[in-house]
């Protein structure tokens, strides 16, 4: 069983989804205290959730998904590859006349897919 969580751990993909799940906790988790403790508006509490779960993401992924030491260029495409996915993922969910868990689902389902590959790609090529 620990030679398989082992080998498991050692796929690239699988750490990024890790990571990935935990960027969402911290961002759930800041910006519902924000919005408990600080202030009700939840645009504000999601940009600040989104930023300090953008600094653990990307510090993360670059040091141990992709083995890149930190940058400011890399920084900047990661932040660009992850605000598009958000904006893409804004236009999706209103082009299509699917009910609302649905459209969610393939979201959640799609989009880390794709910015793994842009990321894999273009920001740290």
């Amino acid at each position: 069983m620990k030679a398989a969580i082992s080998r498991i751990s050692q796929i690239r993909i699988f750490r990024y989804a890790v990571i990935g799940g935990i960027s969402t906790l911290i961002h759930l988790g800041v910006a519902t205290a924000f919005i408990y403790y600080l202030s009700p508006s939840v645009f504000l509490s999601n940009v600040t959730g989104f930023l300090i779960a953008y600094l653990f993401s990307y510090t993360m992924q670059s040091l141990h998904v992709f083995g890149h030491a930190i940058s400011w260029r890399k920084a900047l495409r990661y932040f660009i590859t992850q605000f598009g996915s958000l904006l893409v993922s804004i236009a999706l969910t209103h082009l299509f006349s699917f009910n609302s868990y649905i459209k969610t689902f393939l979201v959640v389902l799609f989009m880390p897919m794709v910015t793994y590959t842009v990321h894999k790609f273009w920001t740290f090529k």
